[in-house]
């Protein structure tokens, strides 16, 4: 596993530099050039925000290419657990780097991740010491939510899972939700109906629009 991530930055669509930054998750065995693209429709409501997209700290187990944040070949909860415990400390060296980089305050970040992402997200975020400023969560779950009750941080999350997902079930959304709201989290669930494993036009809307409000 990689100490320290890297991926293709997008600076502010304003020319200056950075106020705010979205922090991209990818999926399991894609890369930091998935989710990059976001940058140009988020950047019109952001003019502000730089964008970033790590790579995942290893190399996919699963294909010959992409990344990780942990290997998912194991199912059972327990294993499950132990990659987003692996993949925690990685992803907040990352962003603490990322926020002497550019001279921001956790407050001044937001997540927007998708899949295995999301899973790695849900589970970094609240255990911060300083809370982010929120996490759009595409297409994922929340593993290890029974912790969450001792979470030093409590950001707003926006959930957003079509209703035809064959890879994430879609009622791993009714879980995490219902998960963070008893832990005391502010939190948003919509479900696209119709929709695969996947992001489309109106969750990236939907996204956006969470984004303005919390950064």
């Amino acid at each position: 596993m990689q100490s320290k991530l890297d991926g293709p930055y997008r600076p502010p669509a304003n020319g200056r530099e950075p106020e705010k930054l979205v922090v991209f998750l990818h999926g399991v065995g894609a890369d930091g050039n998935d989710l990059i693209g976001l940058a140009d429709p988020l950047g019109e409501v952001l003019p502000s925000a730089g964008f970033i997209s790590p790579n995942a700290p290893e190399p996919c187990d699963m294909a010959p290419f992409g990344y990780q944040w942990f290997s998912l070949q194991d199912r059972d909860p327990r294993a499950l657990l132990r990659g987003v415990e692996t993949a925690d400390p990685v992803l907040g060296a990352f962003i603490d780097a990322q926020k002497d980089r550019f001279g921001l305050a956790d407050g001044d970040i937001a997540i927007l991740s998708f899949s295995q992402g999301t899973m790695t997200a849900l589970h970094h975020a609240p255990r911060r010491a300083g809370q982010l400023a929120g996490i759009a969560a595409f297409s994922g779950a929340l593993i290890g939510g029974e912790g969450l009750a001792a979470a030093p941080s409590r950001p707003p999350v926006l959930l957003v899972h079509g209703d035809q997902d064959p890879v994430v079930p879609f009622a791993a959304m009714g879980a995490a939700e219902q998960a963070l709201n008893g832990a005391g989290f502010q939190v948003t669930a919509v479900a696209r109906p119709g929709l695969g494993h996947g992001i489309d036009p109106e969750g990236l809307g939907l996204a956006a629009r969470f984004l303005q409000s919390v950064l």
